[in-house]
């Protein structure tokens, strides 16, 4: 008898196919992925298709490309891949803590801060299986959001009824300016000068900004960076300035490269939250991570 569309979307193995291919983007790099061969792939997606009466891809050559019921099934995938996986740890019971643990960061507090967090819970917990992930705050609070990260770390306000936030971090910004320059008490003592960030949706960048904006000094543009060796590299070239945490600054010695100035505290002052859904009940490695803090 030939399966219903119903069964179809229920079966997770034909789910984790798709997401699997979506997110790669090609069939044989999917089935390298899950470890499969590539007809098995072709022929569980197919299957899939043709359950659901729709093309969930546009073929291009080897690229997959997402059709927009594609897009709309992924939603519900990742949905229902994580309810199996939380099902499957509340019938386990009291097990110690294992699987996959999916944690996002930002890339100054996963430099800076969790090395030894990383390190120790490794220790307790050998069985769980750390995957990080570096981001700004806005593609954290996404992943989180849409069932791609487990947990994250962000900076504060976060402002989203569908996740439960813990501070864990007390960060202090500071301005990086360019070695020897004079100190720096408003935007005005920095004049028109270049931003240097990392992408948009950083927190920390839009705090700067803001400061800039309400004084009413206009930044001359922003380039963006991927990391913040390359940001303070930069400054230290005379591209621009940049805020960091101070945290960050301690790491290695800048002398006689950048500049530090403290900044006001309504800027300065951040709080770095742990973040995860809130309809995400039993997630063992989640909260054994959780109470690492």
């Amino acid at each position: 008898m030939k399966p219903s569309q119903s069964e179809n979307i229920m079966d997770l193995s034909a789910l984790r196919i798709f997401k699997a291919v979506a997110e790669e983007g090609s069939v044989t790099q999917a089935a390298a992925r899950l470890h499969r061969v590539q007809s098995n792939v072709s022929a569980r997606l197919g299957q899939l298709e043709e359950g659901l009466g729709v093309a969930l891809f546009h073929r291009t050559g080897r690229r997959m490309l997402m059709t927009v019921e594609g897009e709309r099934l992924l939603s519900y995938a990742d949905r229902l891949l994580q309810l199996a996986e939380e099902a499957q740890a509340a019938v386990a019971g009291g097990r110690e803590p294992a699987g996959l643990l999916r944690i996002g960061s930002m890339e100054t507090t996963a430099a800076a801060r969790l090395p030894a967090v990383l390190a120790a819970f490794h220790r307790s917990y050998p069985d769980v299986d750390l995957q990080l992930e570096t981001a700004p705050t806005d593609p954290l609070i996404q992943g989180v959001l849409n069932h791609k990260l487990d947990v994250a770390l962000v900076a504060a306000p976060v402002n989203h009824h569908e996740l439960v936030q813990h501070a864990v971090f007390d960060e202090e910004l500071v301005l990086l300016t360019g070695h020897g320059h004079p100190p720096v008490a408003s935007p005005h003592d920095v004049g028109r000068r270049a931003l240097l960030a990392f992408r948009t949706g950083c927190v920390y960048r839009r705090m700067l900004e803001a400061w800039f904006a309400e004084s009413g000094v206009p930044l001359a543009r922003v380039s963006e960076f991927g990391t913040f060796e390359a940001i303070i590299g930069c400054v230290a070239a005379g591209m621009g300035v940049a805020v960091m945490p101070k945290e960050i600054m301690q790491l290695r010695d800048y002398r006689g490269t950048v500049a530090i100035h403290p900044l006001p505290d309504h800027i300065a002052r951040v709080q770095t939250m742990l973040v995860w859904r809130s309809d995400v009940l039993h997630h063992p490695a989640r909260a054994a991570f959780a109470a690492a803090f």
